[in-house]
């Protein structure tokens, strides 16, 4: 866990190696993820952009490392309206995208596109083709039933997309998921490019 709903940000985070979710949380406990956030980007955003906290959760989806900046010194250089502020709102812009293509994807289409997308999302914030994930964790990000994580899996294996054994997931055809995902991933993935281009660290 990097924060809870309602935490006021201490600190910001810019995962280097790891990947960070960040989830709405209902009030039975369900959950669904609504945006994923890699080595291109920040995790604390409420934080620069006035809000101080947020109502989602953010926990670490696959392990690694990240480098953890005090929050008020990133307000402070936000404040000073220069290169900084500008990077940021354009990374933010990028992260509502992602968060709104999230929304749009969960309610009109199928689990296997969203777990498609899920797993070309989480693909471009990693080095290599191997993810550390178990089914019930992927079933927990997108907010539907383990079963179907389990069904959607196979199919992806049976077709020589990826290869899943004891919660490693490894791609064997990049192309073949992007070809069977929906256009949410293709939209997402040129709003960053065109934000950040040359994937810019912030």
């Amino acid at each position: 866990m990097v924060y809870e709903s309602g935490a006021t940000l201490t600190h910001v985070y810019f995962p280097t190696t790891a990947i960070v979710s960040l989830l709405y949380v209902m009030e039975n406990g369900a959950s669904a993820e609504i945006a994923v956030v890699g080595n291109e980007g920040i995790v604390g955003i409420s934080r620069f952009m006035g809000g101080r906290s947020t109502p989602s959760r953010a926990v670490v989806q696959s392990a690694g490392h990240s480098l953890r900046l005090n929050a008020e010194f990133l307000e402070q250089e936000f404040n000073q309206a220069g290169a900084v502020l500008h990077l940021l709102l354009r990374y933010t812009q990028a992260l509502i995208t992602q968060m709104s293509q999230t929304a749009v994807c969960n309610r009109h289409h199928s689990l296997d596109q969203q777990l498609c997308r899920w797993l070309l999302l989480s693909l471009d914030r990693l080095k290599g083709d191997e993810l550390v994930m178990t089914q019930e964790l992927i079933a927990n990000m997108l907010g539907v039933r383990r079963e179907g994580v389990s069904e959607g899996a196979l199919r992806l294996q049976q077709a020589g997309l990826i290869r899943y054994a004891r919660g490693h997931i490894t791609v064997l055809d990049r192309a073949g998921l992007e070809k069977r995902t929906c256009e949410c991933y293709a939209v997402v993935k040129r709003e960053y490019d065109r934000l950040l281009p040359q994937k810019t660290a912030i």
